[in-house]
């Protein structure tokens, strides 16, 4: 199980997977609103997506995980 958080704190607008796709190294995941600037988030790792632990609308904490991949 390997984990990918988010590097930085803002409004989790959009998760762009959902279980069971494939993610590759780079490949954006996520959107989140921080300072006012929408930043899509690359997976730094590659696997299949377990589980989507963070929901778009919420708030998220740097260090906060997002996804779960198997």
């Amino acid at each position: 199980m390997r984990k990918i958080n988010s590097e930085m704190a803002g409004m989790l607008i959009e998760i762009l997977v959902k279980p069971g796709d494939a993610v590759t190294v780079g490949q954006n995941i996520a959107k989140i609103e921080s300072m006012k600037m929408e930043i899509e988030v690359p997976s730094p790792l590659e696997g299949t997506v377990e589980e989507v632990v963070a929901e778009a609308g919420e708030f998220v904490n740097e260090g906060d995980t997002l996804i779960v991949l198997a």
